[in-house]
């Protein structure tokens, strides 16, 4: 999945990209609110932590401009504890959650893994499609049968990324767009890799070639 970190304060913004790299995300960083509205909606993020107090304008601007031009990305707002009014003008302006800091990275990394399923249609508490079951905390996939997968990092944002679009055709620009950070440097040929691997790990069958168009994850093989 990619992220997108908007915070200013660097030792906390290198603290966050780290952890939420090692916990499976893409985290593209930018710490001014100016340069925030336009990489919000110019690329494709899945998910966005923001801070509201931000040089160049605040993070409730930018966060009121992707609205109104129709972004739908869920925004998880990070706000000083006792700032109720920012959590309800967050909330006003288009936030799809809040946490308070000082947080707890792993409260942080649930209630963002909980964002994204939300906004692919899994309702519930863990990401299983057609009996495989993603474990999100340990990066690994059991499968219908009961065998554990360990997954590396890239197979492990390649594989829920597939598991939130099952059925749906993927081209390798899109998986690479929202697997992938901005400073990452592949190409398609990357994602044959990975889905190879994938393929070798879990089975041929969960994952179909479309010839010059992508690839499907087969939410009922």
């Amino acid at each position: 999945m990619r992220l997108l970190l908007v915070e200013d304060e660097q030792s906390l913004a290198a603290a966050l990209r780290r952890d939420l790299t090692a916990a499976g995300f893409a985290v593209d960083w930018v710490a001014d609110g100016l340069d925030a509205q336009v990489l919000g909606a110019e690329s494709s993020f899945d998910v966005v932590v923001l801070d509201l107090g931000l040089p160049g304008q605040s993070g409730l601007a930018a966060l009121s401009a992707w609205r109104q031009i129709g972004v739908t990305t869920p925004v998880l707002v990070l706000t000083a504890r006792d700032a109720w009014h920012e959590r309800v003008d967050g909330l006003k302006a288009g936030a799809d959650d809040y946490l308070g800091k000082p947080f707890h990275t792993e409260e942080l990394i649930a209630r963002l893994n909980a964002l994204v399923r939300r906004a692919a249609g899994h309702a519930g508490g863990g990401l299983v499609v057609a009996g495989l079951h993603l474990d999100e905390d340990r990066q690994r996939a059991l499968l219908p049968d009961g065998q554990l997968v360990e997954l590396t990092a890239t197979e492990f944002r390649l594989l829920r990324y597939f598991m939130l679009n099952p059925n749906k055709l993927l081209s390798k620009t899109r998986l690479l767009d929202h697997c992938y950070d901005d400073s990452a440097d592949h190409d398609g040929n990357t994602i044959e890799v990975y889905v190879r691997r994938l393929r070798d790990k879990l089975g041929k069958h969960w994952i179909l070639t479309q010839r010059g168009q992508g690839y499907r994850f087969q939410g009922d093989p």
